[in-house]
């Protein structure tokens, strides 16, 4: 098959092995672009193997596809990326890793306590949260993703 032509979906599937709705998902949602062939049958660059592979990659860094699509937008449409473009997406990424490794490691050093206990009673508990006052920071559990309570009683 001659690069020019592309790659059928099928093909891009066994690739990547994301099942062809899942590509269809991805397309959806900006990440990768293809065209149509005559028939009318859509076609893939080589280069969107590797934009998805990162897409898989990056979702289990914990990146949202809001993220994943802008962080993508800087890479070149009618090219394939180069080292440098990936370097330069790495850089981007650095930070995001970084705070989630923090996140997971103040998770795991919260939570050896805690596991199995079911109490959440306990002032001491770092996921106690009377009369709900963590809701004032965001949604989710905001004392073990960093923020500090009212009162300091999380040890």
């Amino acid at each position: 098959m001659a690069a020019s032509e592309g790659l059928a979906i099928g093909a891009l599937a066994r690739r990547t092995g994301l099942a062809v709705s899942a590509i269809r998902y991805y397309e959806a949602q900006g990440l990768i672009s293809p065209w149509r062939n005559a028939g009318g049958q859509r076609r893939y660059q080589r280069a969107d193997i590797r934009r998805l592979s990162f897409v898989m990659i990056a979702q289990q860094f914990g990146l949202t596809l809001p993220e994943i699509r802008r962080v993508l937008s800087g890479l070149p449409g009618n090219r394939t990326p180069t080292p440098q473009d990936w370097k330069a997406i790495s850089v981007q990424l650095r930070a995001h890793l970084d705070q989630r490794i923090d996140t997971l490691k103040r998770l795991r050093d919260n939570l050896d306590g805690c596991i199995g206990c079911g109490c959440l009673s306990l002032p001491k508990c770092a996921l106690y949260n009377p009369d709900d006052r963590a809701k004032s920071h965001g949604s989710g559990p905001r004392y073990l993703m960093g923020d500090a309570p009212e009162g300091g009683c999380v040890e």
